[in-house]
């Protein structure tokens, strides 16, 4: 487990998971989390950390999107909080213009209806923050 750990950060969630698949008695799984977590293989904050940003830098993820993981992860909205600090906004807005322009000009549609729902739908999925996608919107569309 301690090589699982150091591989990637994990959080508690996935380290709980990947012991149901040993057949250990509960008092040994926990004794095994309690070591990981005292000589550090297990830091919720560090995931969290790690994790935002991952997602954003090499996937495009928006702020919406990683909070929604980190939540189904079962991170601590304080942890959460720290993480979305590891996004300076200077470079959360430079990534979040150059993946919609992108994508914009990758959309075969003809501007109209159709092409702005493609592109909205993207960036929602995406987890950015509706009020940047519409004003993104409204300054490609002319």
């Amino acid at each position: 487990m301690e090589f699982y750990c150091s591989y990637q950060d994990r959080c508690h969630k996935e380290v709980e998971q990947k012991l149901r698949n040993f057949t250990l008695i509960p008092e040994l799984k926990e004794k095994v989390i309690v070591h990981l977590i005292e000589n550090k293989y297990i830091d919720e904050e560090r995931f969290a950390k790690s994790f935002a940003r991952g997602k954003h830098n090499y996937k495009g993820w928006g702020k919406n999107r990683i909070v929604q993981e980190l939540k189904f992860r079962e991170i601590s909205k304080r942890n959460i909080d720290l993480a979305l600090l590891e996004l300076p906004n200077e470079i959360y807005l430079e990534n979040f213009h150059a993946l919609a322009e992108k994508n914009w000009d990758s959309i075969k549609e003809r501007k109209g209806q159709k092409k702005n729902k493609k592109f909205v739908d993207f960036l929602l999925r995406k987890g950015y923050e509706t009020s940047l996608i519409f004003e993104k919107l409204k300054e490609l569309d002319k």
